[in-house]
């Protein structure tokens, strides 16, 4: 059978920033600084650090 295996503690690597002109949090690579998603709602990503 498989296990239901879950991520403990928050991703490495990634940050997530606020955008005040979309009202949206978004989310990048920190090695890069390039932003990889946006949020639909206005909740932030679960497991990634704030900046």
């Amino acid at each position: 059978m498989a296990k239901n295996v879950s991520r403990t503690g928050s991703v490495k690597k990634r940050d997530q920033v606020w955008n005040p002109r979309t009202k949206r949090w978004t989310k990048r690579k920190k090695q890069t600084g390039r932003f990889m998603d946006q949020k639909a709602d206005k909740k932030p990503f679960k497991r990634v650090r704030k900046k």
